[in-house]
């Protein structure tokens, strides 16, 4: 039985930039990326490569755990098992109840699917705009459709889907986004580290700034 969200201690969810990991669209090994990536201020990483046997996935996370605590950073992984952590991101098809780890993570795309969140404690809505990465989801909420879904949230909303620029991360936190969830932004850069820095830094401006500008 799930435990109840207010007996128990509010775990923090991801805020700012949020790694999703795809080694097959990485030009340098994924740890690599994941490296550069924290150097340019990502602190939460979330390990998808499903199709991995679970040892093989297991260690993957046991190398980027490594990474992100030199910096303070947090890894979750996809789907229920936790692969010896504490974090998990469950796709919006189950399982329901959430399994009882510290911090539960779920994909929403619709008010129906966060209609049926329980003791989850942040979420994922998606397409906020037109992704590469998945070109047959759809259709995109852009920011004023994301904006009507957070309002009906009951926890902390990722933006998520073909964000790329810094102009998006900005109109997503307008939106009441706590943060972002990027893929090909930066496992297709060049340079995973400018690529970090350009999305992250919109988190360390000022209110105003982020508020306001550009849309």
């Amino acid at each position: 039985m799930a435990v109840p969200r207010s007996t128990r201690n509010p775990p923090v969810p991801p805020t700012g930039v949020v790694l999703l990991t795809d080694r097959r669209l990485a030009r340098t090994p994924l740890v690599e990326v994941v490296a550069g990536a924290v150097a340019g201020g990502v602190r939460w990483v979330v390990l998808r490569e499903k199709d991995l046997p679970r040892v093989e996935r297991a260690a993957l996370a046991t190398d980027l755990r490594a990474v992100l605590a030199e910096a303070g950073g947090t890894l979750v992984v996809a789907g229920p098992d936790p692969l010896d952590g504490d974090a998990v991101h469950l796709p919006a098809a189950g399982p329901y109840p959430p399994p009882r780890v510290g911090l539960v993570g779920r994909s929403c795309h619709d008010g129906a699917e966060l209609a049926r969140l329980t003791t989850e404690d942040y979420v994922t809505l998606s397409p906020v705009y037109p992704s590469r990465t998945k070109p047959g989801y759809g259709p995109p909420l852009h920011p004023a459709g994301l904006a009507a879904l957070v309002a009906a949230s009951p926890v902390p909303v990722l933006a998520l889907g073909g964000i790329a620029t810094a102009a998006q991360v900005r109109a997503c936190v307008r939106a009441g986004a706590t943060g972002v969830a990027v893929l090909g932004t930066v496992m297709r850069a060049e340079d995973p580290t400018e690529a970090a820095v350009a999305l992250t830094t919109v988190f360390g401006e000022p209110q105003s700034a982020t508020t306001a500008g550009e849309s």
